[in-house]
């Protein structure tokens, strides 16, 4: 599996994007786009990659979650190669529902959906427990302190993460994290695991 970050227009506010293809590009392996960002920016350095000969480009898009920065370009993606189309809700240009539990081919591997609101209820995560690689999306895997408020619901989605193998995380704004993105996971859990219990006991004294 080759996971390719691509370059993001750097004028309106836009995520990361990936493009997910197999390590030699054979017809079955599913070229995947992993988010489209706000515009259609991304398709010039697409058209530079060797995705396979015979194959398109892209063949599927998934979302990791249907806010403006990650969706938006959608329809410029859609009428450039006519992909198929999964999120965990259905917006437009959507062909699919996914859910937690579900399994997606991305390139040559398979990656588990996991369903993590928190940032947003239609939040999703896509693991591949064979490279350990996670692409998070904009779930919150970096949190530095133990404060703030967080959902009993992406407390347990935390949780369920950090008992996976995952050694790197592709997330929806930061670089990718390659060494330590084990731990970095572990210490967000204990972080927020502190901070809802610190408001727990507040709730309690009140």
């Amino acid at each position: 599996m080759r996971v390719i970050p691509l370059k993001r227009n750097t004028k309106p506010y836009s995520c990361m994007a990936y493009l997910v293809i197999g390590s030699w590009n054979r017809l079955e392996d599913v070229n995947t786009l992993v988010d489209v960002g706000i515009d259609g920016f991304i398709i010039n350095e697409i058209e530079q990659i060797s995705t396979g000969c015979g194959k398109k480009p892209v063949e599927q898009v998934v979302l990791t979650h249907s806010h403006f920065d990650h969706a938006s370009g959608l329809a410029a993606i859609v009428n450039k190669y006519r992909p198929k189309v999964y999120a965990f809700t259905k917006i437009d240009g959507v062909d699919a529902v996914i859910g937690d539990g579900d399994m997606l081919k991305m390139g040559d591997r398979y990656f588990d959906v996991l369903h993590t609101p928190g940032h947003s209820n239609d939040s999703i995560c896509f693991h591949c427990s064979q490279d350990g690689v996670l692409f998070s999306g904009d779930t919150p895997l970096k949190v530095l302190t133990p404060n703030g408020t967080f959902i009993s619901e992406y407390v347990k989605a935390l949780e369920r993460i950090a008992r996976l193998c995952v050694d790197t995380i592709y997330s929806g704004h930061d670089e990718p994290v390659a060494r330590s993105a084990a731990q970095m996971i572990r210490n967000t859990l204990s972080n927020v695991l502190k901070a809802t219990s610190h408001e727990t006991e507040g709730k309690t004294k009140a």
